[in-house]
């Protein structure tokens, strides 16, 4: 739909740390999951992780050659010393919690739907129905709203890791309003800081810390006013946090790995999940298509939605909007055939694992700050826009 003349609302977005409890858990199952493709491109892995007070406990599927040789409570302890609960004291860290394993091999039901004869004949592992979605507001192609939120985070995170702010500890959020007029971003409404610290740092000189480094960090966006309101720790204190203060599970954080809410979601979430689960590889491959059809300038927004069945390969509908953004002579009716016909994009699940190199033990990096929007993963590589030029004609 197109913005009306002179339209203005807001639009919030939030992240959370690495040290959010949702965050360790889905950590540890992707670093589970690498480990697995490390050994073997061809594991099926769909490895749940939840977390609480000194308790890490691992679920679900996999099947991996040599699978017995990889040391899973290893894995589970250095992410979470990585991150930064190494202090017995707060009730989770990564050399005193209990480690619990109920992993097992896949069931042939799924299995059967997945194997073929041929690689190239691969079915999906799921039914289901996946978005992409790509926008021109920022240098990414992503909203506004959610890469600040990433990037602000990830600030706090460097600050604490390099010692600078001891009295930092892991667990935090961030949500960020953003303001609109006609459908651009033009200014920053609100700034919410949630971040764990010390219980000697839970102060009001460290929390006027924090909003000035937030402010002159987000000063670079070019959209800070002088209305622009900064909460943080907005309780008072936020001491006991991660997952001693609250539970943490793998995919319970689906809209801060998308696009923030922005755009539509089909439900399903990607830490723990190997390539040949669509509800993963298909929402990057779409993100994929949607990203380099914005980039070759066919549309300022676009939205993806595929759908699939189990044990088939080809996806069974898709679905393109534009929300009016599209140019003269390229309508959604037009980007649905395209995507239809394979002709630049293939959306089976093997043709996306070729095109993306999703075989390989890339995924730990994904699991804090957003699946989308950062540089180096291979779902935001442009390299399709002058194929969609010249299909389009332009």
């Amino acid at each position: 739909m197109k913005a009306h003349p002179g339209h203005v609302h807001v639009f919030s977005s939030e992240s959370v740390s690495e040290g959010h409890p949702d965050k360790v858990a889905d950590a540890i199952s992707d670093a589970i999951l690498d480990a697995c493709l490390k050994r073997d491109p061809n594991a099926r892995v769909a490895c749940e992780t939840m977390v609480g007070p000194d308790m890490v406990i691992n679920m679900g599927e996999i099947t991996c050659s040599g699978f017995d040789e990889i040391d899973t409570e290893a894995i589970a302890r250095k992410v979470v010393k990585d991150i930064g609960y190494t202090v017995p004291e707060e009730h989770f860290s990564y050399d005193t919690f209990k480690y619990v394993s109920c992993l097992h091999g896949q069931s042939p039901d799924i299995a059967r739907g997945v194997d073929r004869a041929t690689a190239e004949e691969q079915g999906a592992g799921d039914q289901g129905m996946m978005f992409g979605y790509a926008t021109d507001e920022t240098p990414e192609l992503m909203p506004a709203a959610i890469v600040y939120a990433h990037r602000l985070l990830k600030h706090f995170a460097d600050l604490r890791h390099s010692g600078r702010w001891p009295w930092l500890r892991p667990d935090a959020k961030a949500q960020l309003s953003v303001l609109y007029q006609d459908g651009r971003p033009v200014a920053l409404d609100t700034v919410v800081v949630s971040h764990q610290t010390t219980a000697k740092g839970a102060t009001a000189k460290n929390y006027a810390l924090i909003r000035k480094e937030a402010k002159a960090f987000l000063a670079e966006t070019g959209l800070l006013t002088a209305k622009t309101r900064f909460l943080v720790n907005p309780t008072g204190k936020f001491v006991v946090g991660g997952p001693c203060g609250d539970s943490g599970l793998t995919g319970r954080k689906i809209i801060v790995d998308t696009y923030g809410g922005m755009a539509a979601h089909g439900g399903g979430a990607f830490s723990g999940k190997d390539p040949s689960k669509v509800d993963r590889s298909a929402a990057y491959y779409a993100r994929y298509a949607a990203k380099n059809i914005v980039a070759a300038g066919l549309a300022r927004r676009c939205q993806i939605q595929v759908a699939y069945a189990i044990g088939v390969a080809a996806p069974v509908s898709f679905s393109v909007q534009t929300f009016g953004t599209n140019v003269e002579g390229v309508t959604n009716a037009d980007l649905e055939a395209m995507l239809k016909s394979g002709e630049i994009f293939d959306f089976r699940p093997y043709g996306i694992q070729q095109a993306l190199g999703l075989l390989k033990p890339i995924y730990a990096q994904t699991a804090a700050y957003g699946h989308f929007g950062r540089a180096g993963l291979p779902w935001e590589k442009t390299d399709k826009v002058k194929a969609l030029k010249k299909r389009f004609g332009r």
